[in-house]
């Protein structure tokens, strides 16, 4: 297997925490998302999901999401790059010497969630109409909340996405407080 920094054509997903803001003003009493600096050397983030079907997976991750398929290796293992991180995909297993209790699995009961993807986009509602016409099957339709629109789908192994964007002009969420590499995404 390649390691990450060998796979070709991904932007490496910013990492890492910074804000100029007094969180004890008034006016940032709301939740203060950090600027995304540019991930230091070494470090990538992505999400790695199991599957039972890696070309089933593949097929979602690309077909519906837009992502592009940028490694796939012995046994199935790919990576698909969507927007400025990656997608791990791979079947599940037992446990090995380096975690020797844990066994990945798809989820059991995909109505309880301890972790999910979170993919923010300028325009739920292009995003939304989109991604339903290549076959994705959301929860519901967007849905307004405070400072947001959101809504949520499953891939096809029941893991749970959240697709949102921000109504609120004036926070960190906004489209114009992304890096470069991840503005120009859906």
């Amino acid at each position: 297997m390649r390691e990450p920094s060998q796979v070709q054509g991904c932007a490496h997903g910013p990492v890492g925490v910074s804000s100029s803001r007094s969180e004890s003003a008034p006016e940032n009493r709301r939740s203060i998302m950090p600027e995304l600096p540019k991930s230091p050397e070494g470090i990538v983030l992505a999400h790695f999901i199991v599957s039972d079907d890696v070309e089933r997976s593949r097929r979602f991750y690309t077909e519906v999401l837009g992502g592009r398929v940028v490694f796939s290796g012995p046994g199935g293992l790919t990576y698909v790059s969507l927007s400025n991180s990656w997608i791990i995909i791979n079947v599940g297993g037992g446990p090995t010497d380096d975690k020797p209790t844990v066994t990945l699995a798809t989820p059991e009961d995909p109505d309880r969630v301890s972790s999910f993807l979170n993919i923010r986009v300028k325009d739920i509602a292009t995003v939304y109409a989109e991604w339903s016409a290549r076959g994705a099957h959301f929860l519901t339709p967007p849905k307004q909340h405070q400072t947001e629109i959101r809504c949520y789908l499953r891939d096809p192994d029941g893991h749970l996405i959240e697709v949102g964007q921000t109504t609120d002009t004036t926070g960190d969420w906004a489209p114009e407080h992304w890096p470069s590499s991840a503005a120009t995404g859906p």
